[in-house]
């Protein structure tokens, strides 16, 4: 019967001893996940899509270069009506004093 007991203290320190190292050791991580190949075509595919995004963009930024020219453009033709119009202003002004010294 001793022998019994003593068997048996001897399987519960054991018992608890691996308890205790099992809780004690790290976590195991969880497997990496690995991403999925992609195919050849997809690729292709992909890229194809990345590309004409690349065009539309460089056809708004040639739209966005044009329409800044023409509104420099603009700008200046309207400045350069707006002198004329004060220098035929200017001039009428003149006829109408040369019309009245005249008429005087």
């Amino acid at each position: 019967m001793q022998n019994h007991c003593i068997n048996r203290s001897y399987l519960t320190s054991a018992c608890l001893a691996l308890l205790l190292s099992g809780c004690a050791s790290e976590p195991v991580p969880p497997p990496l996940t690995v991403s999925p190949i992609l195919s050849g075509e997809k690729m292709l595919s992909e890229s194809k899509d990345i590309a004409n995004l690349g065009d539309r963009w460089k056809k708004g930024k040639q739209l966005i270069d044009q329409g800044n020219i023409l509104i420099r453009d603009g700008k200046s033709k309207i400045d350069e009506g707006n002198r004329m119009i004060d220098e035929g202003e200017k001039i009428q002004r003149e006829s109408e004093e040369s019309y009245k010294n005249i008429k005087q």
